[in-house]
C-alpha cells in the first residue's frame, strides 16, 4: 500500500477532519414516512501520520448486535493522535433492521445481497450504494463484523481470502480460534470491497439480538491486533493468541427428522466423524434419532432453537489443519462459507 507523505485535512461526506482528530456525521440514508431523516452513524479517527485507511462495518444485518459493541469498544481504545493512517467506523449500517430487530430491511431484502447497488435503485440498493461510495472506496483495508443468524451462535472466526498472503497475514493477526477460506458472494460487501481493492476479514462470532461476552472480547482484542499489524498504532491489544486453526471446507450435519432436538456439544468442540452430537425425539420423547457428526473437525456454529424441521441446519462443521499449513493450490471439496 502506498499512503501520501503530506498529511491534509479529510473530507468525508461533508465533514472535514484535520490530522489528530476524530468527528463523527450521520450519512443520509432515507426518509421514514413520517418525514424524519433516517443517518448511517459514522466516526472517522484521521491519525497524525500517513498510514493505511481502514474501515469498520457492523450490523449490516440489523440484529447482529456484537460488532456494535465491538466498534464501540475499539473507538474507545484508539486515539487520533497517536495513530498513523485513518479509521472509518460505521457500527450500524441497516439502521431500519437495528430499530426493528430485524436481520433484513423493511421490503425483506438482505442488505449483504445488494451491494454493489446503485443510487436509483430499491431502498436496499441505495444504502449498498451510499456505504461503498462514502465509506468503503475510501479504505485499504476494512473488517465486516457479524454473528450467527436467526437461532444460531458461531464460534470467533474470521472469512477470508487465505490465498491472498497479506490477508493470510491480517487474519492470523486477528488471533480468532479459526480462520476460514472463504469464496466471495456476488452481492457480498466483501465481494464489492474486494473488486475495489481493499483486503477484508468477516469476523463471525455469538449469535443474534444480544451481547455475547466472550466474542465481543475477542473480536476487540482482534481488530486492535490489526491495526497493530498494519502499524497504525502501537501499545498491546493483550496477550498474543494461539496461532489459529485454518478451514478450507466446512459441512452442515441437518436434521434428518422433525421434532425436539437436544445437542450434547458446544461451538469450539472438536468431533470426529460419526461422534455422537445428540438426538431429536418427539414431544413425548419417542421416535428417537440420534444425530451424528458427517466429518471430523471442530464445531464453528450451531442451532439454539430445540424445534426443527427435517432439513434444518443444526451444527455446522469446519474440517481443521494447521494455520502454519501452506494453502493448497485449489480449495479442498466441501460447502465453504461465503460471506
Amino acid at each position: 500500500m502506498s499512503h501520501p507523505e503530506h498529511m491534509d485535512d479529510l473530507e468525508v461526506a461533508g465533514l472535514v477532519i484535520p490530522p489528530g482528530e476524530r468527528g463523527r456525521v450521520e450519512l443520509p440514508a432515507a426518509r421514514l414516512a413520517t418525514g424524519s431523516p433516517l443517518g448511517i452513524p459514522l466516526e472517522v479517527l484521521h491519525g497524525r501520520r500517513a498510514g493505511p485507511r481502514v474501515w469498520l462495518t457492523a450490523a449490516i444485518h440489523g440484529d447482529e448486535l456484537n460488532g456494535v459493541e465491538i466498534i464501540r469498544q475499539v473507538l474507545a481504545e484508539v486515539s487520533p493522535r497517536h495513530m498513523a493512517g485513518i479509521l472509518l467506523a460505521v457500527p450500524i449500517v441497516n439502521v431500519h433492521g437495528f430499530i426493528t430487530e430485524s436481520r433484513y430491511l423493511p421490503d425483506r431484502r438482505d442488505l449483504n445481497r445488494s451491494f454493489p447497488g446503485s443510487a436509483r435503485g430499491s431502498q436496499a440498493a441505495r444504502l449498498a450504494h451510499l456505504l461503498l461510495t462514502e465509506v468503503i472506496r475510501k479504505g485499504d483495508v476494512g473488517i465486516d463484523l457479524h454473528t450467527g443468524s436467526g437461532d444460531r451462535t458461531n464460534l470467533p472466526q474470521i472469512r477470508a481470502d487465505l490465498d491472498d498472503p497479506e490477508t493470510r497475514r491480517l487474519a492470523t493477526a486477528f488471533g480468532a480460534p479459526v480462520m476460514i477460506h472463504a469464496t466471495l458472494r456476488d452481492g457480498s460487501l466483501r465481494a464489492a470491497a474486494s473488486g475495489l481493492g481493499s483486503r477484508v476479514l468477516v469476523y463471525e462470532g455469538g449469535e443474534a439480538r444480544r451481547f455475547n461476552r466472550d466474542p465481543i472480547e475477542m473480536g476487540t482484542r482482534g481488530v486492535l491486533r490489526v491495526l497493530q499489524a498494519l502499524g497504525m498504532r502501537g501499545g498491546s491489544p493483550g496477550p498474543a493468541p494461539a496461532l489459529p486453526r485454518e478451514s478450507r471446507s466446512t459441512r452442515w450435519v441437518r436434521a434428518g427428522r422433525s421434532g425436539l432436538v437436544r445437542l450434547d456439544v458446544e461451538p469450539g468442540q472438536e468431533v470426529r466423524r460419526g461422534q455422537h452430537l445428540g438426538v431429536i425425539k418427539d414431544a413425548f420423547g419417542d421416535r428417537r434419532l440420534t444425530v451424528n457428526a458427517s466429518t471430523t473437525g471442530i464445531i464453528i456454529g450451531m442451532t439454539r432453537q430445540p424445534n426443527v424441521n427435517r432439513g434444518d441446519a443444526l451444527v455446522h462443521i469446519a474440517e481443521v489443519g494447521s494455520a502454519a499449513a501452506a494453502p493448497p493450490t485449489s480449495p479442498a471439496a466441501g460447502s465453504s462459507p461465503t460471506r
